[in-house]
């Protein structure tokens, strides 16, 4: 059975991510990319879908590990075992920049004698595929070689495990100065074996790449810690050849255990990416800012009426939802999913987030390039075309469109961003024309989506209900934040979103608005919207106990999921979750604004 979902660490070498549990198994990978199907599933099922476990014996007289760490900004996992005769270091960590999709794990001896145990169950295509296995003694060494159709993957290093039942399991013993290196590499099985790894200089160059990443990161204020790891995380999500960012690099890890809100997130969502891309440009990354706008023109490419709300990792389109009836879940959550039906939904506020996005690219002095501004232009045309029609809004609901709130002002901050690009860039295009469409849509907004009679923003036209997202509309402009209209739909959002823990629900979800069965944990990015909400509010303290609580929730490694569970104390979600880690960075920035502004007004 799979841990709790904050026992995990996340490694990646930026083309896939794995989760490696303190208790020394590695539970969830896919290979090569985030979206392969997985070579290991034992997240979503138990040890016969797929794991590697390398850990103390049970007869070492070894409990919890005594330290659970990464080096220094990096994904170099530690974990520091200590049993009754001695105390052992095993190092995890993905190579980077070199072609090489591997997982290498180094165990060391610090003193004493370490009993090892260690077990290889590999499972392709989401638990399902048992791979041929066969011993190899190729020049790369001694070694155990799974192939199943096009995956093959190689297992090199000493203290190779022995066949058993079809898995692998070994023990060895390591000493106190004594280093046993392993490397699981996949490759294609039509192709070579890869060349042996050199350990020593494979692991220093990858240390050396996340801190040289890290480095880059301006310290300013009591977040700077959890603020650099969420950025890390970004990056470690961004795939680096293609510039594509995923939500999370898993699946269907369930939003209410037992529940059926499971979802794919390894793919690019728009919406997720845009927002990614403004908090990595507010702290210096603006490289990785530029990539993603490539991936963009490239996955957006052709008519815009066949626009999407998210791609695959290249820019792939074809992302059909399906069930694996074999796997039991997480936590027993099923149906597990692979891709996702809400790529073929309409989402009428995409648009309007790419477009804020790429005018802070603008305003940071980066240049539209030849394709990029006919992009958006059309993409503008497409909005126009489509400007009275429904949607099913940024929580993707599964139930009728409507005319979301949300939707409708995104849509007034793409047609906004158009007319800065021609007046403030000089561009071209049709700005006047623009300009009336944003005006009209600002008098639609506030006539319907706007009760006065409780003073606040409404979820949809014509609902009495309030909506997490609403949060969104100072942020794009759209209001001010001490608004009296914004003042209000925040009281009223305290009043019907607020659980018991003081965290944000998205919204009402026994309002059947969804299409789905009642029930969820709060989405940690809502609540760290509140922070910056108050935050620019005069709430201060306010918004500082609440980020206080929220950073809490992160696990020791500084990982945080997509919900969480405060009641149990249980993260919920995708996992490592970029939306949630965006969200965060967002929150600790509006805190430092407006200490630097107090500061500065003394």
């Amino acid at each position: 059975m799979a841990m709790p979902i904050e026992d995990y660490a996340l490694i990646s070498d930026l083309h896939t991510g794995a989760l490696v549990s303190r208790a020394g198994s590695v539970d969830w990978l896919c290979y090569p990319r985030f979206d392969s199907p997985s070579v290991f599933a034992a997240l979503l099922g138990n040890e016969n879908h797929g794991r590697w476990l390398i850990a103390p014996t049970h007869d070492a007289g070894a409990a919890d590990p005594v330290e659970w760490k990464y080096i220094d900004s990096t994904f170099v996992v530690q974990t520091r075992w200590r049993t009754e005769s001695g105390e052992v270091l095993v190092t995890d960590f993905m190579p980077l920049h070199d072609r090489r999709a591997s997982l290498a794990r180094r165990i060391e001896g610090i003193s004493g004698s370490v009993p090892m145990h260690q077990e290889l169950v590999v499972r392709f295509g989401y638990g399902e595929v048992l791979p041929w296995v066969r011993r190899t003694h190729e020049e790369g060494g001694p070694g155990i070689l799974a192939m199943a159709g096009p995956d093959a993957l190689l297992l090199r290093g000493t203290h190779l495990p022995r066949a058993a039942d079809h898995r692998h399991i070994g023990e060895f013993t390591v000493n106190a100065g004594e280093k046993v290196d392993l490397e699981l590499v996949w490759y294609p099985s039509h192709r070579p074996q890869p060349p042996v790894l050199d350990f020593d200089a494979t692991l220093q160059s990858t240390i050396d790449y996340w801190q040289g990443w890290a480095e880059s990161c301006e310290k300013q204020g009591e977040y700077d810690s959890i603020v650099k790891r969420s950025l890390l995380v970004l990056r470690a999500l961004t795939h680096e050849d293609t510039g594509g960012i995923v939500a999370a690099p898993t699946t269907s890890l369930p939003e209410a255990f037992g529940g059926e809100r499971n979802w794919d997130y390894r793919f690019c969502w728009l919406r997720d990416a845009a927002l990614t891309l403004e908090a990595m440009m507010t702290h210096g990354y603006q490289d990785e800012a530029f990539d993603w706008r490539n991936w963009l023109l490239r996955a957006v490419a052709g008519d815009p009426a066949d626009l999407q709300i998210m791609y695959g990792v290249a820019g792939e389109r074809h992302l059909p939802e399906k069930v694996l009836g074999h796997l039991p879940g997480y936590a027993d959550s099923v149906p597990v999913r692979i891709g996702n039906g809400a790529v073929s939904q309409y989402q009428a506020d995409v648009v309007g987030e790419v477009m804020v996005a790429l005018e802070k690219l603008r305003e940071r002095g980066v240049e539209e390039g030849e394709f990029s501004w006919p992009l958006q232009h059309a993409l503008l045309n497409f909005l126009e075309k489509h400007l009275n029609r429904k949607d099913h809004g940024i929580w993707e609901m599964r139930g009728e469109p409507a005319y979301f709130t949300h939707s409708r002002v995104m849509m007034w901050a793409a047609f906004d961003r158009g007319v800065r690009a021609v007046r403030e860039h000089g561009l071209k295009g049709e700005a006047d024309r623009w300009e009336k469409l944003r005006d009209e849509l600002r008098e639609e907004i506030l006539e319907q989506g706007f009760d006065r009679e409780v003073n606040s923003f409404t979820q949809f036209y014509g609902s009495a209900l309030v909506d997490a997202s609403l949060l969104q509309l100072p942020q794009v402009g759209f209001i001010e934040y001490n608004d009296p209209m914004m003042l209000g739909t925040v009281a009223r959002m305290e009043q019907q979103l607020l659980d018991e823990h003081g965290l944000l629900l998205r919204y009402r979800t026994e309002s059947a608005i969804d299409g789905l069965a009642p029930g969820e944990h709060p989405f940690l990015a809502c609540s760290f919207w509140l922070v910056e909400q108050y935050a620019h509010t005069g709430r201060l303290e306010d918004a500082t106990r609440l980020m206080d609580q929220l950073v809490g929730y992160a696990n020791e490694l500084g990982l945080l999921s997509e919900e969480y569970d405060a009641g149990n104390h249980r993260m919920a979600g995708n996992f490592p979750q970029a939306f949630s880690h965006l969200a965060l960075v967002r929150a600790a920035d509006a805190i430092h604004a407006v200490r630097r502004a107090a500061l500065a007004s003394r």
